[in-house]
C-alpha cells in the first residue's frame, strides 16, 4: 500500500524531486533509507536525507548527479556521493567480499547496483533503520518490521551482519536514548561479543555527541551500554557503579544511579545551543568521577570530601578517550572541579570578589549553574526546590557582567606603558597584581586602575 510522507523543507524536497526524476528517467530507482524514513514514520521531519539508488552503476549515478549538483565522490570499491551544501548522502548498495586480486587480506566492499532493496536493508544496523521509501511510487519497504519495533519501543538488530561494524553498539546507545528504546535480549547478547578497540575516536565522539545533544532519556542509552558490557571501555563510568552515597542527601542510590538521573534532568533543559549543551552535558556526565576515589564511611555517615579535585584526572582520561579536541577538556574540567561552588557561595552569601574569582576559574558561570542544577535535581525522590543557589549566583553574575565570561582585565599593557612601565617581568607582575585588585573590587574604571597602578609602580621604583 502506498504511504504518503512529506518532506517539508523546500530545499530538501526540491533536491529529492530532481534526484528521483533524473534517476528514474535512466531506468534506476531512488529509495530514502535509514534514519530519515524512521523519522517520517514517527511523524518527524528529517534533518538530512540518506538515499540509495538501485539499478544504475556508480559512474552513471555520478555523472547524472553532477549535471545538477556539486558532487563529492567518496570511496573506491563502493560509491557514496555527498552533495555540497546539502545534507544529502547518496549511495549504491554494496556487499562485503574478499578481493583476491589485491594484497588486502580481509573483507572489502563492492558496489552492487542490481542488489534488491530488501537485501540492501538486511545490511543495515537496527530494524528501525532498515526501512526504505520510494518517493515516486510511495512504496514503503519494511522487511524486518521496523515500524512494529518503533511502536513497541524495541531496539533490535537486523541480522548477523550487525557485527561488521562493532561501533553499532554505540549507535544503539544513542538511539535508545533518543527514542526511548529497550534492547531485545538477542541484540544485547550479540553486542556483548563486540569491542570498540582500535576504532578511531572520531567515530566514538559522533555517537556520544548524539547521546548528549539529542537523547530524550540519556539514562536509557547508558543502561544499554552497561547491559552490553561496554562499560569496560569506560572505566570512569564503571567505577560509579556500587559507589555508595549518604542516603539523607542521596536517597536515589549509588553514584551511577545519581548520574543517570542528572543526565535525564539535563536533557529536559537543553537550550538548543549545541556547543553549550555538549559542554554542559559532558560536565554533568563527569561531575562525580572523583567520588569513587574519595568516598569513605565516617562515624556512620558516607562522605566524599575532595571529590571535585579528585575528578579532574578521570574526567580528563574519559574525554581524551572520546576526542582529541583539547579545548573540550579545557571547557568541561572547570565545571567538574567547581560543581559544588554555586551552593557553597550561596550559603556563605559570598562577596563580589568571590563571584568574580569563580567566573575567572570557570569562564562560564551560566554553564556551571546548569551542571550544579542537574546535580541538585538528580536525587529523586528527594523534592527539587528549584535550586535557589543557582538563581542567586546568576543574578550576582549579571550585575557584575560575568555571567558568560571571565572578568575582562581593565588595565592592559598599553596602559602601563603610559605610566613608564617597560615591557618585561615587572610589567607582567604589575598587570597580575592589578587584575587581582580588580577582582577584589578596588577599582572599576581605567582611571581608577591607572591611579592604583601608579601607586604600585612608585613603590617598585
Amino acid at each position: 500500500m502506498p504511504v504518503r510522507f512529506r518532506i517539508e523543507d523546500p530545499t530538501l524536497a526540491e533536491a529529492l524531486r530532481r534526484i528521483e526524476q533524473t534517476v528514474r528517467r535512466q531506468g534506476g530507482r531512488t529509495w530514502l533509507v535509514g534514519g530519515c524514513v524512521r523519522d517520517l514514520v514517527l511523524g518527524r521531519q528529517p534533518r538530512d536525507l540518506d538515499i540509495e539508488v538501485t539499478g544504475l552503476p556508480p559512474g552513471q549515478v555520478h555523472a547524472l548527479l553532477s549535471e545538477h549538483f556539486s558532487v563529492q565522490f567518496v570511496g573506491k570499491a563502493f560509491a557514496v556521493f555527498k552533495l555540497q551544501g546539502l545534507p544529502i548522502d547518496i549511495s549504491i548498495p554494496s556487499r562485503m567480499l574478499i578481493d583476491e586480486s589485491t594484497s588486502i587480506s580481509g573483507p572489502v566492499r563492492q558496489a552492487d547496483p542490481a542488489m534488491a532493496i530488501d537485501e540492501a536493508l538486511a545490511r543495515r544496523d537496527f530494524t528501525i533503520n532498515a526501512m526504505a521509501w520510494d518517493p515516486d511510487t510511495r512504496e514503503l519497504r519494511d522487511p524486518f518490521n521496523g515500524r512494529g519495533d518503533l511502536d513497541a519501543h524495541i531496539l533490535r538488530h537486523v541480522s548477523h551482519r550487525f557485527i561488521e561494524d562493532p561501533l553499532r553498539v554505540l549507535r544503539g546507545m544513542q538511539l535508545s536514548a533518543r527514542f526511548d528504546l529497550i534492547a531485545a535480549p538477542e541484540t544485547v547478547i550479540l553486542c556483548q561479543t563486540l569491542s570498540q578497540d582500535h576504532h578511531p575516536r572520531e567515530r566514538l565522539w559522533e555517537e556520544w555527541k548524539k547521546l548528549l545533544l539529542q537523547g530524550r532519556t540519556p539514562s536509557l542509552g547508558l543502561r544499554f551500554l552497561n547491559q552490553c558490557g561496554w562499560l569496560r571501555f569506560y572505566p570512569e563510568l564503571a567505577a560509579l557503579q556500587g559507589c555508595p552515597q549518604d542516603s539523607i542527601w542521596h536517597p536515589e542510590g549509588d553514584v551511577w544511579i545519581h548520574t543517570l538521573h542528572c543526565l535525564d534532568w539535563f536533557a529536559t533543559e537543553r537550550t538548543g545551543n549545541d556547543q553549550d549543551d555538549l559542554i554542559v552535558g559532558l560536565g554533568v556526565l563527569c561531575h562525580d568521577f572523583g567520588k569513587p576515589a574519595t568516598t569513605r564511611e565516617d562515624d556512620g555517615r558516607i562522605t566524599s570530601r575532595g571529590h571535585e579535585p579528585a575528578g579532574e584526572t578521570p574526567a580528563r582520561c574519559f574525554l581524551e578517550r572520546l576526542t582529541n579536541q583539547q579545548n573540550m577538556a579545557d571547557e568541561v574540567l572547570p565545571l567538574v572541579l567547581c560543581h559544588l561552588r554555586p551552593n557553597a557561595l550561596y550559603e556563605a552569601q559570598a562577596s563580589d570578589s568571590a563571584v568574580r574569582r569563580l567566573a575567572r576559574q570557570v569562564k562560564r558561570l551560566d554553564r556551571l549553574v546548569r551542571v550544579a542544577r542537574a546535580d541538585h535535581a538528580g536525587r529523586p525522590p528527594k523534592p527539587f526546590d528549584g535550586f535557589p543557589a543557582g538563581e542567586w549566583l546568576l543574578n550576582r553574575a549579571r550585575q557584575l557582567k560575568v555571567e558568560d565570561q571571565a572578568p575582562v582585565p581593565i588595565l592592559m599593557g598599553r596602559h602601563l606603558l603610559e605610566l613608564g612601565v617597560q615591557p618585561g617581568p615587572d610589567m607582567g607582575r604589575l598587570l597580575d597584581e592589578c587584575y587581582e585588585a580588580q577582582l577584589d573590587g578596588e577599582f572599576a574604571t581605567v582611571e581608577e586602575g591607572l591611579l592604583y597602578a601608579r601607586n604600585k609602580f612608585s613603590t617598585l621604583c
